[in-house]
């Protein structure tokens, strides 16, 4: 959800908890100041009345409310003496309109002629409630109507244009990839804010792009300067166990100097690559058809699967194209493949499927599941062969992750499924 329609969500809610609190204190004070203004009326009318039945007994005998707004009745003194004065919401019938409406009455009494004294009912017409509520209800929703079109065209014409600035930043920002476009136009705006965010973010990426070269400068010359005294090392063994004049023990020792700096060679290759792969220095990317590199990968190894006499199957359901590093791409068939025939068994299966949006290879072996947490991990090794330098799966998880698709393990049928998705 964007940062726009966020607020606007935000706001729309609380404008509408705040106008409903509102319209709960405005009707409960609005009615509170109709019945004091009616009360008010209510007693005027009370001592009119009073004063009119001094003057004239016969408004003691009005006994009903047809022909006035007060009836008058005459009640003990006992009575009298325990009453006060009493306002009180009612219903009454009207007949101009046919139906029950709300009046306000007051109950009193006053003491007439020759010590009697008299109950008197007063009534006043008031707001009916209903049509009260319902036109604070209407009222209150165009208003909230109102204010919610007016937030929007704020958020339109106003908050856009501020925010304008930011998200151009935010989208030159998504662009960037380290050693391919370097350059990324700083945030232009008077915000202080946006000022700040600007010096932040420019300071970071000139940092990382610092280190980014740095290290890859380190990757390179590690490279040359390990790879080097390996070779001329391993030339130099080579020669020495061609010398006729070794017994047959030294030679041995030459051969198990000469395997193991090969191993060394291979691992110091494997963590270089990884390095690289992660520095995200294979940058060129482009649609490939896997169907076609899947094939040229297994043809580079038909020797390996006829020596190991292995069975092999390919099962293309589907055409397969991937935008992905070439070079990447390649690395990635190659360790499954390779990985598939080392720990596999003599006369065991290569199954190969591709599908839609995926490709997986399958192979016999160990009669067990591999560890599903650091299969992936780099140094992970079940078996015990001294060939294997513990990196290839963990290169073929890092190529994975740095072109955004993912790697699956799964063991089942006595046979180990490596899965790449590609969706």
């Amino acid at each position: 959800m964007k940062l726009i329609q966020r607020t606007v969500i935000f706001m729309s809610a609380a404008l509408l908890i705040a106008l409903s609190v509102w319209a709960f204190i405005f009707y409960v004070n609005m009615i509170d100041e109709v019945h004091d203004s009616i009360d008010d009326g209510l007693d005027n009318s009370k001592l009119l009345i009073i004063h009119q039945a001094e003057l004239d007994s016969t408004v003691l005998h009005k006994s009903n409310f047809d022909e006035g707004n007060y009836f008058i009745r005459e009640i003990p003194e006992h009575q009298a003496l325990r009453h006060f004065d009493d306002y009180k919401d009612t219903l009454m019938y009207m007949e101009n309109e046919d139906d029950l409406e709300p009046v306000r009455m007051l109950t009193t009494v006053f003491e007439g002629e020759e010590h009697k004294f008299y109950q008197l009912k007063v009534i006043s017409s008031m707001v009916e409630e209903d049509d009260l509520i319902e036109d604070l209800f209407y009222s209150l929703l165009w208003l909230y109507i109102t204010l919610i079109v007016t937030i929007l065209i704020i958020n339109v014409l106003v908050l856009r244009s501020m925010w304008k600035p930011f998200f151009g930043f935010l989208n030159r920002l998504s662009r960037f990839k380290l050693g391919k476009n370097e350059e990324v136009a700083p945030l232009e705006s008077k915000i202080m804010e946006f000022q700040l965010l600007n010096t932040v973010i420019m300071d970071v990426l000139d940092n990382t792009v610092r280190s980014y070269h740095n290290q890859k400068q380190l990757i390179e010359n590690a490279s040359h300067e390990l790879q080097t005294p390996l070779a001329i090392a391993l030339n130099k063994l080579q020669l020495l166990a061609e010398n006729p004049e070794l017994s047959e023990e030294l030679v041995k020792e030459v051969f198990q100097t000469i395997e193991t700096l090969e191993r060394l060679t291979r691992l110091n290759k494997s963590l270089l690559l990884l390095s690289k792969i992660e520095n995200k220095q294979f940058l060129n990317e482009e649609k490939i058809n896997m169907n076609e590199l899947i094939w040229s990968v297994l043809s580079d190894f038909e020797d390996q699967i006829a020596h190991k006499e292995l069975e092999l199957h390919v099962a293309e359901e589907n055409r397969l194209e991937v935008k992905i590093n070439v070079e990447l791409a390649r690395i990635l068939l190659t360790n499954l493949v390779k990985n598939a025939i080392r720990h596999n068994v003599k006369n065991g299966v290569i199954e190969v499927r591709i599908g839609a949006n995926f490709f997986e290879i399958s192979n016999s072996g160990s009669e067990k599941s591999l560890d599903q947490q650091a299969v992936f991990t780099r140094f992970y090794k079940e078996s015990k062969d001294k060939a294997s330098t513990g990196l290839g799966l963990a290169i073929v998880k890092s190529i994975t992750d740095v072109s955004g698709y993912r790697i699956t393990y799964a063991y089942s049928a006595s046979q180990h499924h490596f899965r790449v998705w590609f969706s």
